[in-house]
């Protein structure tokens, strides 16, 4: 890496995948999204993990300038790490404007297309021990148990790392023929499955944001999703939260919202204006900023 930048005679680098060189000269703006590695290093390969851990603080320390997507994470970082707070710039993260709300005769095409007609809950993301689907399974039977509906769990996301065991568990779940796993989507599907969903429920264990959620509110579906990490500080009032480790807390909202039309309605309307405080301009401004701090 110094040989590329001093190649193109670069004034900063920029890195927005955490890493950094620790022995160029040139000024470097680090973007670090969250320290999930510390807090579930059993989730990730163990090289993985023992290189994050030796090299993180480094990089920390050696980035003129850093950004991180939620106070949240800020606030990880300095307990993790002697540093100096204002050499950390917390910049949000956004939902693509791609992600709307369907029409009413985008919906229909929609179910029948993945759940033959019927209505369903979506998580979006990857399939990783991370994201918490065990219990999101869990979650599902004591619903479906208590509630007598077609409804289905569409689980639209790649197969990333360590998902062996919760497929195997699938293959022998009770309501299998109820859950829809669609593979990576295309961004322009998953708008379309995302917006005609009844709910999204993302119960993911730790976020250093958590964009998944803005998408949900952005296409007018309401949003449950998990007390731990950054969630609450993003979607604020916009949302159901339940504790992640609980499948049975995560069952009952997702049984509070089937019932409660009014306040399905309700977080619909919240997440509208959620979202509005979110933009990718204005990332991308502050992101410029502490490019230019780091230079400074």
């Amino acid at each position: 890496m110094p040989a590329i930048l001093r190649k193109f005679k670069a004034d900063v680098f920029v890195s927005c995948d955490g890493f950094c060189s620790l022995s160029t000269r040139v000024p470097q703006c680090l973007v670090v999204h969250d320290l999930a590695f510390l807090h579930f290093p059993a989730f990730i390969r163990k090289s993985h993990f023992l290189f994050y851990k030796r090299y993180t603080p480094k990089f920390l320390m050696k980035a003129k300038s850093v950004v991180t997507v939620s106070e949240f994470s800020k606030r990880d970082i300095l307990s993790q790490y002697k540093m100096d707070a204002d050499k950390i710039t917390v910049i949000y993260s956004a939902a693509k404007e791609i992600f709307r709300p369907l029409n009413n005769e985008e919906k229909p095409e929609v179910k029948n297309k993945y759940t033959d007609g019927k209505e369903y809950f979506i998580y979006a993301g990857a399939i990783h021990p991370r994201k918490n689907l065990t219990h999101l399974l869990k979650a599902f039977s004591v619903f479906k148990k208590r509630q007598q509906s077609g409804l289905k769990l569409v689980l639209a996301g790649r197969l990333a790392w360590k998902y062996e065991t919760f497929t195997q568990n699938l293959q022998s779940y009770k309501y299998r023929d109820d859950v829809i796993l669609t593979g990576y989507l295309e961004e322009e599907e998953l708008v379309k499955i995302i917006g005609a969903a009844y709910a999204m429920i993302y119960p993911s264990l730790w976020e250093g944001f958590g964009v998944p959620v803005l998408e949900a509110m952005s296409c007018d579906v309401p949003v449950i999703t998990s007390l731990h990490s950054s969630m609450q500080e993003i979607a604020k009032d916009a949302a159901l939260y339940v504790d992640a480790n609980n499948y049975e807390d995560i069952a009952d909202k997702m049984m509070l919202l089937y019932k409660n039309e009014n306040l399905r309605n309700e977080m619909i309307i919240k997440g509208r204006r959620i979202t509005q405080q979110y933009n990718w301009n204005k990332t991308a401004e502050l992101l410029w900023q502490s490019i230019v701090k780091a230079v400074e």
